[in-house]
C-alpha cells in the first residue's frame, strides 16, 4: 500500500469493520483497534509508521491506542502519532477514538509514576501536547498503584473528565476486586468506568476472571497481546526468525517462552484454523472477540493488519471446535 503526499481515506472503510457498543455506553468501538506499543520508536521509519496508521484507518480501524511511555524513548509513539494526525487525519479527528494511559515510569523523581493526582494530570497534559490534541477520547490508569489511595486516583480521573481533557476513563491491569472498587468509587462521583484493558489470549487466560467481573459491572473489555506476541501466528512454527521479537528484539518476549509444549499447542491450533479456512492468527482473534469487546492489534507491516481484519469473516465456532480448542489448551 502506497500513500502519496495527499491522503484520501478509503471510501468503503466503514463497511469492512464491525463496531460494538462498549459496556454500558453509547460508544461503539471497532472490533479491532491499532496499538502503538511497538514499532513507533526513535529508530522507526516515519513513512512506515504513516503507512500503518493510514492503512489501519482505511480498514475501518478508527481506534488508536497509545500510552505516555510507549517508545522508546517514552513519549515517542505519541509524538509520531501526533505528527501523522496533523498531516493526514486532522479533518477526520471526530471519526477517531484516541486513547492514552499513565501509570508506569515516565520521568525521573517521585511524581513520574503511579496513580497520584499530580502524576496523572501532568502526564495527560504532556500527552495532549505531544499529540497536538485538546482532549483524548479515553484516558486509562495504566496499572493499580498500591501506594496511592484508589480514591485519589479516581479523583484525578474525575477531574480529567470534568475539565474536558478526556471523554471517558478506563483502567488497565486491575484485578477483579480492584475493578469493582474503582467502579464503585467512580459511580459515587457520577462517572462510569468505560473499559478495562488487559492482557488476554488463547495461551494466556489469567485475566478471564477480571473480564467476567467487568462484564458483570457493564464495563467493556479490550485485550492486548491477543496473538501472544506473535506466538499465535505461523511465525514460529518452523523456528525463530532472526528479525522476530523472540530473537531478541523485545524485552517482553524471548526464546525461553517458545517451549516445545507451547509449540505443540500452537501446531494443533494451526491445524484447526486450517480446517476453519482461517490462518492461526485469524482464528485466535475470532476466539478472543467472543470474550471481549475489542482486541488491540500490533503490526510492523500494513499487510498484517489486512490479514488480521479478515478474522471478522468467521467469528463463530461450532461446539466441536470449541471443545477441541479447550482440549488443546487444557
Amino acid at each position: 500500500m502506497k500513500y502519496t503526499d495527499f491522503y484520501e481515506p478509503a471510501a468503503e472503510r466503514y463497511t469492512r469493520m464491525q463496531y460494538r457498543y462498549c459496556g454500558k455506553s453509547g460508544l461503539r468501538l471497532p472490533a479491532m483497534a491499532f496499538g502503538l506499543w511497538h514499532n513507533f520508536t526513535i529508530s522507526s521509519s516515519y513513512e512506515n509508521c504513516r503507512r500503518l496508521i493510514l492503512g489501519a484507518f482505511d480498514l475501518g480501524i478508527n481506534h488508536f491506542d497509545l500510552a505516555n511511555n510507549y517508545g522508546p524513548v517514552p513519549g515517542t509513539s505519541e509524538k509520531i502519532f501526533g505528527e501523522i494526525l496533523k498531516a493526514d487525519l486532522s479533518e477526520h479527528r471526530d471519526e477517531l477514538v484516541i486513547s492514552t494511559k499513565a501509570g508506569y515510569d515516565m520521568w525521573e523523581g517521585p511524581y513520574g509514576t503511579g496513580g497520584s493526582k499530580k502524576y496523572l494530570i501532568a502526564s495527560l497534559d504532556q500527552s495532549l501536547r505531544r499529540m497536538g490534541l485538546d482532549y483524548v477520547d479515553i484516558f486509562y490508569h495504566h496499572r493499580p498503584d498500591p501506594e496511592t489511595p484508589m480514591e485519589e486516583t479516581a479523583e484525578a480521573l474525575e477531574q480529567i473528565v470534568r475539565q474536558g481533557k478526556a471523554l471517558y476513563v478506563g483502567i488497565s491491569n486491575y484485578s477483579p476486586k480492584q475493578t469493582a472498587q474503582m467502579e464503585g468509587i467512580l459511580r459515587d462521583k457520577g462517572l462510569h468506568c468505560l473499559i478495562h484493558q488487559l492482557r488476554f489470549s488463547m495461551l494466556d487466560q489469567e485475566n478471564l476472571p477480571a473480564i467476567r467481573e467487568a462484564e458483570r459491572l457493564s464495563i467493556g473489555t479490550i485485550a492486548f497481546c491477543p496473538l501472544a506476541q506473535g506466538l499465535l501466528t505461523d511465525k514460529y512454527l518452523n523456528g525463530i526468525p532472526e528479525d522476530s521479537r523472540a530473537a531478541g528484539h523485545s524485552r517482553f518476549f524471548g526464546k525461553e517462552q517458545i517451549t516445545e509444549e507451547a509449540l505443540a499447542r500452537v501446531r494443533a491450533l494451526n491445524d484447526l484454523a486450517g480446517q476453519r479456512g482461517q490462518s492461526l492468527a485469524q482464528m485466535a482473534l475470532a476466539w478472543n472477540l467472543g470474550r471481549n469487546t475489542s482486541v488491540i492489534l500490533g503490526a510492523s507491516r500494513s499487510e498484517q493488519l489486512q490479514e488480521n481484519v479478515r478474522a471478522l469473516d468467521n467469528l463463530d465456532f461450532t461446539e466441536e471446535e470449541t471443545a477441541r480448542i479447550e482440549e488443546i489448551l487444557k
